[in-house]
């Protein structure tokens, strides 16, 4: 049995390609694995909690060995209630519009929010960071109007694809597939590059 947690963070809603892009892996996948459950998370739809003063505070306190006050307790267990909702998956389906050259805004609040020391990583003084999260696998689906791989840096550039591909390494998921539908603008044919994207999805899916 496979527990699919798919993250949009696309705020077009049905609208969205990514998030077509990433269904269709998802449908496919059901295809061949009856017993897959899916959980959707609409980042633009759910209320995050904030991870502010409070939050950051409770954080240095798990780093310091200092008890939490009673606010930083109550924050902590707000961002522990979004963990939780990411653990409780064996694979994870992300789809990222690229904004301004990285990931939308409220993509980098949910990363901040779960990942957490003794949580999504842990800190040895001599060995550094290691991901606890080793086993899980993931698929990132990536859209652009604009810009597309190889491009000069007048067609804009992408520092989401290695921002995400650094945080899955650093969290422990090396098990990593990517989808890519970029331009979504400048191409003669939208529909037909968006159909070669949607059959990529349908092929990951088979091989899974």
């Amino acid at each position: 049995m496979t527990n699919a947690l798919h993250i949009n963070a696309s705020a077009r809603g049905k609208s969205s390609d990514s998030r077509s892009i990433a269904t269709t892996f998802l449908d496919a996948l059901a295809v061949q694995d009856p017993s897959l459950t899916v959980d959707t998370l609409d980042l633009f739809e759910e209320r995050l909690p904030d991870f502010g003063t409070a939050a950051a505070g409770a954080k240095l306190a798990v780093f310091t060995g200092q008890e939490q006050t009673l606010e930083q307790g109550r924050a902590w267990d707000q961002a522990r209630e979004v963990f939780d909702r990411f653990a409780a998956a064996d694979l994870y389906v992300l789809s990222i519009p690229i904004w301004n050259s990285g990931i939308p805004y409220i993509l980098k609040q949910w990363i901040d929010l779960v990942t957490q020391p003794g949580w999504a990583f842990e800190f040895d003084p001599a060995k550094g960071y290691s991901g606890l999260l080793a086993g899980k696998r993931a698929v990132t689906v990536y859209t652009s109007g604009v810009h597309s791989p190889g491009v000069p840096l007048e067609f804009g550039a992408d520092f989401a694809t290695p921002f995400v591909e650094d945080w899955l390494r650093f969290v422990g998921i090396d098990s990593v597939a990517e989808i890519r539908y970029a331009p979504t603008v400048l191409t003669p044919d939208p529909s037909v590059d968006l159909a070669v994207a949607q059959e990529r999805a349908r092929e990951l899916a088979a091989g899974f």
